[in-house]
């Protein structure tokens, strides 16, 4: 029976293949999407995972995401030095400056100012040059998007390709000379901006002067103090919020979802494909069932029940379901293997492949469900009218 079942739906390919181009469709949006808004949503705390170092981030109390940075006085971190526990703790500025480049223009930049004796928060990977040489004069490290991008140096020719920035480069930032000393690789940040590291000291003489310019405290536990109970200890101390790694992630994901339209769009992004490849597959389904009812009757008056017709119209469903399926997930990893060097935020966990899959699972028993309501409703004399 099962194999009748499926030289009836092989017999008719058009609506076969109409049925797999819209689950493949539906699929593609329920994991295509999703993916650009994962991608999203880990680009907002790039930083974050990109400084593996420290167990605790100590800022002001209001700040809300990462990059809502409210200064704190130089003090603090000598009151945060002395908490019990601490077994170190060094400054880290953060601030957007705007680097002007050879041709006159500006670009706004993400300007990471690290503890001048340790450089802790460094970036974490080095494509030229060492860390060690933001220790030379005007010194500065530029991630590698940024060099190749938006921080490089136009083309003398008019319509050419701009050169990247190199190290021995010289950048302007704030009216001051900056020399690259080395290039590395971070993730890229929500806002896609060049990443340019710096020492403490130097990025406080680039940026504008303030009453305060210390942006976070990073803080490593003794190894027998757990993170989370330090944490507890500095805002008892200090009263300055103090986050675990993954805590401030949380706390910037948390931020975006909820003060911003990104979840909004992509989630009616999501439920339109779904609804369209339901009333792709539905329709194409059931008038695919209608034009074999006589087929189904034939078998009815063999002896067939209706749970042998249930599980026919099933094995149709879920065969066209997993093709489509496959079909759409393949195509989101071809694109996003296509996008990899791209600006384009994408990211591919195993969840996804499980939500694609409900959601395509929902469609195909939505679409057996229309059928199998007229087949178990069909009477068998029908296979002899005329």
């Amino acid at each position: 029976m099962y194999r009748i079942a499926l030289q009836m739906l092989m017999g008719d390919r058009g609506k076969c293949l109409g049925m797999v181009m819209g689950l493949t469709f539906a699929s593609l949006i329920m994991t295509q999407q999703p993916a650009i808004f994962v991608g999203l949503m880990t680009r907002s705390y790039s930083f974050i995972s990109d400084l593996a170092l420290p167990d605790l981030w100590v800022m002001d109390p209001k700040v809300q995401f990462v990059d809502d940075i409210k200064p704190l006085q130089d003090t603090e971190l000598y009151r945060v030095r002395g908490v019990r526990g601490v077994q170190w703790a060094v400054p880290l500025f953060k601030g957007i400056l705007k680097a002007r480049l050879a041709n006159g223009t500006f670009q706004s930049c993400n300007v990471i100012g690290l503890d001048d004796a340790t450089l802790v928060g460094g970036p974490p990977v080095m494509l030229q040059g060492r860390l060690e040489d933001l220790r030379r004069s005007d010194g500065v490290i530029v991630d590698i998007d940024g060099a190749q991008d938006k921080l490089a140096k136009p083309s003398a020719m008019p319509g050419g390709q701009p050169t990247p920035l190199q190290v021995g480069d010289t950048l302007e930032l704030n009216d001051k000379r900056a020399v690259v000393v080395g290039i590395a690789k971070v993730t890229r940040t929500f806002q896609s901006q060049p990443v340019i590291y710096t020492t403490f000291t130097r990025a406080v003489s680039f940026a504008p002067r303030e009453r305060k310019l210390l942006s976070f405290v990073l803080v490593k536990a003794k190894p027998d103090v757990a993170p989370v109970d330090l944490a507890r200890q500095i805002r008892a101390a200090t009263g300055m919020a103090a986050y675990t790694r993954e805590q401030f992630a949380e706390l910037t994901v948390d931020y975006f979802l909820k003060n911003t339209g990104i979840p909004i769009n992509f989630g009616v992004s999501v439920l339109l494909g779904f609804i369209v490849g339901a009333a792709i597959a539905g329709q194409t389904f059931y008038s695919f069932t209608r034009e074999n009812l006589r087929q189904f009757g034939v078998l009815k008056a063999m002896g067939a029940s209706n749970g042998t017709l249930l599980k026919m119209i099933l094995l149709q469903a879920a065969l066209v379901g997993s093709i489509g399926y496959g079909l759409g997930v393949g195509l989101t990893s071809l694109f996003g293997y296509a996008m990899r060097n791209t600006i384009l935020a994408f990211k591919f966990p195993w969840q996804l492949l499980v939500f694609s899959g409900a959601g395509v699972t929902l469609i195909c028993v939505f679409a057996a469900l229309l059928s199998i309501r007229r087949v178990i409703k069909l009477e068998p004399v029908v296979v002899f009218q005329s």
